[in-house]
């Protein structure tokens, strides 16, 4: 079990790893209170990826992992992740205006 320190090299390496078996692949989130870390662990039973964060900024960057993952789950793994990531999602959504109390 290995620390991966970069944050792309973890997402391009977990999505590789869930790829190439996803019955068997698992994605755990861990965080203790106490030290104030987040440990995020992929593993195949034969592969294990961790990366580790103390940073409240990356909790975005963990959002966007999820809907990653909850997409190739329900799709399946060769879903196109270009949709799922980024603004265009974010873009796609109606604005609220207009429904605030009129004065």
């Amino acid at each position: 079990m290995v620390y991966i320190t970069e944050w792309d090299k973890f997402v391009e390496q977990t999505i590789e790893l869930f790829r190439a078996d996803p019955d068997s692949t698992r994605y755990v989130m861990k965080y203790r209170h106490c030290d104030g870390k987040l440990v995020l662990k992929v593993t195949d039973n034969r592969q294990c990826l961790k990366y580790k964060t103390d940073q409240a900024q990356e909790a975005k960057k963990m959002e966007k992992l999820n809907n990653m993952f909850f997409a190739l789950m329900a799709r399946g793994p060769d879903v196109d992740l270009s949709e799922v990531t980024g603004k265009e999602q974010m873009d796609a959504q109606p604005s609220k205006k207009g429904r605030g109390r009129k004065q």
